[in-house]
């Protein structure tokens, strides 16, 4: 099981990206999907690796609501 630095970024449709809610955590986890698959509260929109090679997890409602998990090692 692996240590990350979790961001979690919540982005709703009126305030955009500027108004986010963060949140940080740390987390173990054996797999990043996994963890996403028990802990989102939305189905998973888009997956990658940021500019700092950390892996971005996207998720979101369908109605402009995303959250975008970022996990550092």
């Amino acid at each position: 099981m692996n240590e990350y630095e979790l961001l979690i970024e919540t982005i709703n449709p009126c305030g955009g990206e500027a108004h986010s809610k963060k949140e940080f955590l740390e987390v173990k986890a054996a797999s990043l999907e996994a963890y996403i698959a028990q802990n989102a509260h939305y189905p998973v929109i888009d997956s990658g690796k940021n500019a700092a090679g950390d892996t971005v997890i996207t998720t979101g409602d369908g109605k402009g609501t995303l959250v975008r998990y970022t996990f550092t090692e």
